[in-house]
């Protein structure tokens, strides 16, 4: 497996779009504490699990690993564009991956190859193979962003 500076991870739920920003040592040290972390709309019983994953986040500190997150409803999806390529422009001389929804990999590909060609790999969401580290650290996204829709 390929190693990274920094994982970006882009998603959406319904209305809301977010990202996270990690560090390669701090993903490796989250990993471990993710293990229960799972896809919500994969689970039968999303009530129970969006509690008890709450409680996992508070204590185990999860959100201290990133670098940086935000979550916003989608018509400001622009907001979040901008915060990932300030990043990337930031740190031009680090080797970043990205995962982000299949729906907006192909134009997001393309302009990520304008600002940054060789440095920077982006990847579908489904593209992702299962229980690697950057499989994992992608539910953490994947489950803050139903914990605010449910807020809603």
């Amino acid at each position: 497996m390929k190693e990274f500076d920094y994982y970006i991870f882009i998603d959406y739920s319904v209305n809301l779009i977010g990202y996270t920003i990690i560090e390669k040592n701090k993903l490796f040290d989250l990993v471990p504490k993710i293990s229960k972390f799972a896809h919500y709309k994969n689970l039968k019983n999303k009530s129970s699990y969006i509690h008890s994953i709450k409680e996992i986040i508070r204590k185990n500190n999860i959100l201290d690993f990133f670098i940086k997150y935000k979550i916003k409803e989608m018509r400001q999806n622009i907001e979040i564009y901008l915060d990932v390529f300030d990043f990337l422009k930031g740190h031009s001389n680090c080797i970043i991956f990205i995962s982000i929804d299949d729906h907006e990999y192909p134009n997001f590909e393309k302009f990520v190859k304008v600002i940054d060609g060789t440095k920077t790999i982006v990847k579908p969401e489904s593209k992702l193979i299962k229980n690697t580290p950057e499989y994992r650290a992608s539910l953490v996204l994947d489950t803050l962003l139903n914990i605010e829709r449910l807020k809603r």
